[in-house]
């Protein structure tokens, strides 16, 4: 049998998804999961969403969708994650373009589960902005999960639409959530992670890492993102809820809206005017700072000082946790050194890698 595995946003909702399918339907069952090709700038120097004209050696599955193998690489400047993912986990991931808005979306999905003929089909979402009205204050990333959504309502099939670990993604709190979620379908654990813990070592995404963190036990509060959001880490992080897709679709006014995109640009314009704002514009500004920030060879002196002062603060603010994507951020490093950055950390003080987060100490007397 074939599970198809929408990942509703992209860039780390593939690897959740990936677990998801590990948790729910183990070894015996094939699983497909459509992602967009949309991971970071430190990722992807180019803002938005990646085409199949941007990869080569991808494999044709329909007339509109390609596979993307181990072997497939992003055309540079491009960059992405899925061939990676395609090389270390045992799913099949197929490439969903936005470029034709959410018509473009649920023709490739009717190709595809025609195609397939898949067992179930499920929608996911980690964080749970899939269920965003649109004019939250606190609101980031709306677009994709919106044409996602609004596509798999438009389809002619059974799909079940899950949100995993709400709140996680800084955006909707999760007792803003609350109110909107179905049951719980299943609570992850570190039997779970395990499939895909190789990927957690590399993959920048926030939420499925602190998802994964989580269903590890991990609890405190774990500051993210540029803007350093303080994001709760509680029993019900690694919980996965189902929620009902009328409902998830009636509640979303950016979903509703662009039912009848033919045009990613189009998609955007409603974003603008329904959030005030669109991610990719937000991705572009910033593109275009990063360019006059060139890396620098990282100084261990100075780095582990910065760390110091920074986690001296953040002690002061209760933060318990925060990611590695947020520690270049705020020491000012280029994304790129990421993965530098991490390795003298681990190096360092082996003992606050709380996998895939960092702990800040309890106390100056901390003995890490």
């Amino acid at each position: 049998m074939t599970r198809l595995i929408v990942a509703a946003g992209g860039g780390g909702d593939a690897v959740a998804a990936a677990m998801l399918h590990a948790a729910q339907y183990g070894d015996e069952d094939q699983a497909v999961i459509l992602t967009y090709a949309w991971d970071r700038l430190l990722v992807d120097p180019l803002p938005g969403p990646r085409s199949a004209h941007d990869f080569t050696s991808l494999e044709p599955v329909t007339r509109s969708v390609w596979s993307v193998p181990a072997t497939a690489r992003p055309i540079a400047p491009a960059g992405s994650t899925l061939p990676r993912l395609a090389a270390e986990l045992p799913q099949k991931f197929a490439l969903l373009d936005p470029q034709h808005g959410v018509e473009g979306v649920t023709n490739q999905l009717e190709e595809l589960i025609a195609h397939l003929t898949p067992e179930s089909i499920d929608v996911l979402d980690v964080g749970g902005d899939i269920l965003a009205r649109g004019d939250e204050p606190t609101l980031k990333s709306p677009l994709a999960d919106a044409l996602t959504l609004a596509a798999c309502c438009r389809v002619d099939a059974p799909v079940r639409l899950l949100v995993a670990g709400p709140g996680l993604d800084g955006e909707l709190s999760a007792d803003d959530l609350r109110p909107l979620l179905g049951p719980v379908v299943h609570t992850f654990t570190a039997k779970d992670v395990a499939s895909i813990s190789s990927v957690l070592e590399w993959h920048p995404s926030e939420a499925t890492g602190m998802l994964a963190a989580t269903a590890r036990g991990v609890r405190g509060t774990c500051e993210v993102r540029d803007a350093g959001l303080p994001v709760p880490l509680t029993d019900a992080s690694p919980q996965l809820y189902e929620v009902d897709l009328d409902e998830a679709l009636s509640h979303n006014t950016l979903a509703r809206t662009v039912m009848a995109t033919t045009a990613l640009d189009e998609v955007e314009a409603h974003s603008r005017e329904i959030c005030g704002f669109s991610e990719i514009d937000y991705e572009r500004n910033k593109a275009t700072w990063l360019k006059d920030q060139p890396p620098t060879p990282l100084d261990v002196a100075t780095v582990l000082r910065q760390v110091d002062e920074f986690q001296s603060k953040a002690r002061a603010r209760r933060v318990t946790h925060t990611t590695f994507r947020h520690l270049t951020e705020v020491l000012n490093i280029n994304g790129s050194q990421r993965g530098d950055l991490r390795q003298l950390l681990l190096a360092s003080h082996p003992d606050q890698y709380a996998a895939p987060l960092w702990r800040i100490p309890d106390a100056v007397s901390d003995p890490s």
